[in-house]
């Protein structure tokens, strides 16, 4: 198990100094248009051909999976925060606190979450700036996952609020704010990282499912999800292999996250 688990912090860490190292690998850049040679199979200056549009595929599987791995945290980041403070706070409260933020949790849970990311996201504007398209992706992602983790931090606040340690810190006039900065919050520190750790992976998913449906990162920006997206024109993977390639490579990343994350819950 400890084999597999290097390996796969291996293959990731391989994967985002490859993405980090875009602006040397492929200096052309992810929007620059080879006209003379569009929609070419691979060669040694386009060693994934060119798409449709004589862009570098190369350049733009880098750029994108580099757009995926960075902002993918960074909504981790959000929900993880959103959930520490429903579900921790809800949980350190107790009482109607608790039992009302448990209902809206389930009914959040309730619905279905990609139905309810895509509609979200479409009744956001569609024509704005790649910059900008880049950002609301992530941020809905992040804004919308906080439910589940929310659900396991205030079971776990409610049972630091009846501990020994807590009870002893009451007795002693700690109370308020500060109980929970002081002596709840540090205990919830290792679920609060095992949820950032599980929603990555979760978040990288749901932006290539948007960007599938046309409802992710904007153009000229790549990410998985509009690659995946040039795969609706594939004819035959027989003819065109190298096409498979962002495919492939998320199922390595994912692959990789789920042997860490397995690992990680076989070790405690």
């Amino acid at each position: 198990m400890k084999a597999a688990r290097y390996l796969a912090c291996v293959v990731v860490l391989i994967v985002c100094g490859l993405s980090l190292a875009a602006n040397w690998l492929a200096p052309a850049g992810y929007a620059k248009q080879f006209r003379e040679v569009p929609d070419s199979p691979p060669s040694r200056a386009h060693l994934l051909g060119t798409d449709e549009l004589g862009r570098d595929r190369f350049a733009r599987t880098l750029y994108g999976t580099r757009i995926s791995l960075l902002l993918a945290p960074a909504a981790a980041l959000v929900s993880t925060a959103l959930a520490a403070l429903i579900g921790g706070i809800a949980g350190y409260l107790g009482g109607m606190w608790l039992k009302m933020a448990r209902a809206f949790t389930d009914l959040f849970l309730s619905l279905p979450w990609l139905f309810l990311l895509i509609t979200v996201r479409a009744l956001l504007p569609l024509n704005v700036s790649p910059l900008v398209s880049v950002l609301i992706t992530f941020l809905v992602l992040g804004l919308l996952g906080w439910a589940a983790s929310a659900r396991v931090l205030s079971t776990s606040a409610d049972a630091l609020r009846s501990s020994d340690f807590v009870l002893q810190a009451r007795a002693s006039g700690l109370d308020g704010p500060r109980l929970f900065l002081v002596h709840v919050l540090p205990n919830l520190k290792p679920i609060l990282y095992a949820q950032f750790w599980i929603s990555i992976p979760v978040f990288i998913l749901s932006e290539a499912n948007l960007g599938v449906l046309g409802l992710g990162v904007a153009e000229p920006l790549p990410s998985w999800g509009s690659l995946l997206r040039e795969l609706e024109g594939l004819i035959s993977f027989r003819e065109e292999p190298w096409r498979l390639v962002p495919l492939l490579l998320l199922i390595v990343v994912m692959t990789s996250f789920q042997l860490l994350l397995s690992n990680e819950e076989v070790t405690a």
